[in-house]
């Protein structure tokens, strides 16, 4: 040892914290890792949400210059072409500025000529959002509507254009329906536009003999699919429900809870045009419902009663004096409009379906 000097004394050897088990945490600590994760979520939700508004304002800007320079220097598609393989080579690691996106941002400019539309919401939406919007739609109203229902429904890509195709905009709140007489002003509002006419089951596949039961098993086996067409807030509670009154049992076709309108929800579902006297089934279903499985703070069960076709003026009349609230609306399976024209020759036609479904199964 060198005199003077203080020996070194040897490190311990390095060691790893070992986890507690979960069962030695005090009570309170669920609570802490659900506020917590709760936080991380929200953070990264709103890193995304800024990060795809800055993208979708640099997109602008460039086809705000895009614009201009084309105005006032009249070139063609060549300078978009030879832009894209510069940009390319600037930013190699960057992705999104190919020619054919360099013109979506052209058309981004066009279609959003004020700057105020990238100040809302609709700006946090992914770029493949906006160029789906481009491509569908034509009117500003149109995909500010889509817009605004995506922010709000949180719609993936597929999502959204699924809902596009089978044109949710013409068909939300149209169901002929009595909310505004049956429900309170506040929520009535909500109730009418949580309901559609008519509802597309572009998911169904049926074989055979169509009827109600097996209308009611392939929504069931396609219950997700379902749900989307439903709309936000509904979950799925059972099929075929039974419900016990005195000695006799009843069975409601669906079941759900909506969430958003905190109440039951009976959809009966029938294969053949609105008839007045379904209304007193499905009636005397919702009556049950409020009586057995509806807590006190439940807002009334809302009946929904789905059919091939109806009388608009018919099912109105019918309506009246009935003081609970019921909407009733068609249903159609249109699993042509959307698909290649090669795979429509394999599928029955409209009026095949028609014919089956109302059970005329004459050759």
């Amino acid at each position: 040892m060198i005199a003077g000097k203080e020996p070194i004394p040897m490190s311990s050897p390095a060691s790893f914290e070992s986890t507690p088990a979960k069962s030695s945490m005090p009570d309170w600590y669920p609570e802490l890792l659900a506020s917590v994760a709760h936080q991380i979520d929200s953070g990264r939700s709103r890193a995304v949400s800024a990060a795809n508004q800055e993208l979708v304002r640099s997109y602008w800007s460039i086809g705000r210059e895009l614009l201009a320079r084309e105005s006032k220097e009249g070139w063609g598609s060549k300078v978009v072409t030879r832009l894209s393989a510069d940009l390319r080579d600037h930013f190699p690691e960057a992705r999104g500025f190919s020619p054919r996106n360099l013109r979506y941002m052209k058309s981004f400019a066009t279609a959003w000529p004020d700057f105020a539309m990238l100040q809302t919401a609709s700006a946090t939406l992914p770029w493949s959002h906006h160029v789906l919007l481009l491509e569908k739609l034509t009117e500003p109203e149109a995909r500010l509507w889509y817009m605004g229902a995506a922010v709000k429904n949180g719609w993936s890509h597929s999502v959204l254009g699924h809902q596009i195709e089978t044109g949710l905009l013409g068909r939300s709140g149209k169901a002929v329906t009595n909310f505004s007489a049956t429900t309170p002003p506040s929520g009535s509002d909500l109730a009418q536009q949580s309901f559609k006419d008519p509802y597309v089951f572009d998911f169904v596949s049926m074989t055979g003999k169509r009827n109600e039961h097996e209308l009611e098993g392939q929504l069931v086996l396609h219950v997700e699919k379902f749900l989307l067409e439903l709309g936000q807030g509904f979950a799925f509670v059972g099929r075929q429900f039974r419900l016990s009154i005195g000695e006799d049992e009843f069975f409601a076709d669906l079941l759900f809870y909506n969430f958003k309108l905190r109440c039951f929800v009976v959809v009966e579902l029938k294969a053949t045009a609105f008839k007045p006297e379904y209304l007193g089934q499905i009636n005397m279903y919702m009556s049950a419902v409020d009586d057995l499985l509806a807590h006190a703070d439940d807002q009334p069960t809302i009946g929904l009663l789905l059919c091939k076709t109806k009388n608009n003026v018919v099912a109105e009349y019918s309506l009246r004096g009935f003081s609970k609230p019921i909407g009733i609306a068609e249903w159609e399976s249109d699993i042509v409009k959307s698909l290649p024209e090669e795979f429509e020759s394999t599928l029955p036609s409209i009026s095949e379906l028609e014919a089956e479904l109302s059970g005329d199964t004459s050759e």
